[in-house]
């Protein structure tokens, strides 16, 4: 077993330096140093995270030209949709989370806007399967779930205006508080559904076996638990706003957002469970979002329309129910006759009688 392990490891040693070595034949000049970059950055080695040095190497080049960056982000996801060693990608997709943590303004749009055509998994990464070993297996579906997770953080940016969790948009983030009060209640509830999306899709990460303590799986939640700090963030803000607001919802409203924070109460506990920062803070957040999930759903609005709402459904259910009776009771023509001429025949004869 210690022979094969060697071996494998000798053939990764091999893979990666064969790739520099055709990147440096191949690439052209102006290039070169981002593509070695990226290949030292996202080696083979399931057991070594990206090395900060080549991170660093790869956003300085969002401080170029659009062009240069809009190259850069191509060559990092022709690497990525191209692999199918689970640890190239995993590290493929760190990259892709850093740029949205430190990458320049340019080189975030040039990731947002990857591809042209936009769309649901981008990332295309839904089927992706490395069955080398157990470790590769099971860091396999660590690779769909980040992928996934990822793309839930680009849309959920760019239904808010910014990059959550990226420190480049901090000046957007102090004026927060300011643009949530200013939006329309519709508007609030997008920003909450899609922040509620992203949490969901943190507390479904794939459980650990062969990967627990695995430096790279680390990696990935600890980025993951900064996100999980900064979009709870975002939904206290909007909570509280919506708490201002609590008098003037509609019913519909008043659902959608009921909704939303039930969905959201579903996942707490595995949520808690991804960063044990600021416990008390995060515990707060969760007791204002159980407490204006009851204030509305107590509210008269909600209460006094709730009731009317299923008085009228159980109105349609009995109309129907008495439909179906009177559809099946005369559903046939003929027997609709034998009827009518049995009900005047009675009636006739108690005239007579009469």
């Amino acid at each position: 077993m210690g022979r094969i392990t060697i071996l494998r490891d000798f053939i990764r040693i091999i893979k990666d330096k064969a790739s520099q070595s055709k990147a440096a034949l191949l690439s052209n000049p102006k290039t070169l140093s981002f593509h070695l970059a990226l290949l030292r950055a996202t080696t083979h080695d399931p057991f070594t995270p990206p090395d900060p040095r080549h991170l660093a190497a790869l956003l300085s080049f969002g401080h170029s030209s659009r062009t240069t960056s809009a190259t850069a982000i191509e060559a990092l996801m022709d690497r990525l949709q191209s692999t199918r060693d689970a640890s190239v990608a995993i590290k493929c997709l760190i990259t892709v989370h850093h740029i949205i943590k430190r990458g320049s303004f340019i080189l975030q749009d040039q990731l947002s806007v990857y591809p042209s055509t936009g769309g649901r998994n981008y990332l295309k990464l839904s089927n992706f399967r490395d069955g080398s070993t157990a470790l590769t297996w099971e860091l396999s579906s660590w690779v769909r779930w980040y992928a996934l997770y990822l793309e839930n953080l680009l849309s959920t940016s760019r239904v808010l205006g910014f990059f959550l969790c990226s420190t480049s948009s901090s000046v957007e983030k102090d004026k927060e508080e300011e643009k949530v009060s200013s939006l329309i209640n519709r508007e609030l509830l997008k920003e909450i559904n899609s922040l509620v999306n992203l949490l969901e899709q943190i507390s479904k990460r794939p459980s650990f076996s062969h990967a627990n303590g695995n430096i790279l799986v680390d990696e990935v939640l600890e980025l993951v638990g900064e996100d999980y700090l900064s979009a709870i963030s975002e939904v206290s803000i909007r909570v509280s706003e919506f708490r201002e607001r609590r008098s003037c919802l509609s019913f519909v409203d008043s659902v959608e957002l009921v909704c939303a924070l039930k969905r959201l109460e579903d996942c707490k506990e595995t949520l808690l469970a991804v960063s044990q920062r600021k416990k008390v803070l995060i515990e707060t957040v969760w007791g204002s979002i159980s407490e204006i999930k009851d204030q509305v759903r107590n509210s008269k609005v909600y209460r006094e329309e709730g009731k009317l709402l299923t008085m009228g459904s159980e109105s349609a259910r009995f109309g129907e129910r008495d439909l179906k009776h009177g559809v099946s009771k005369f559903s046939s023509g003929r027997f609709l006759s034998l009827n009518s001429n049995f009900s005047f025949g009675s009636y006739e004869s108690v005239e007579s009688s009469g």
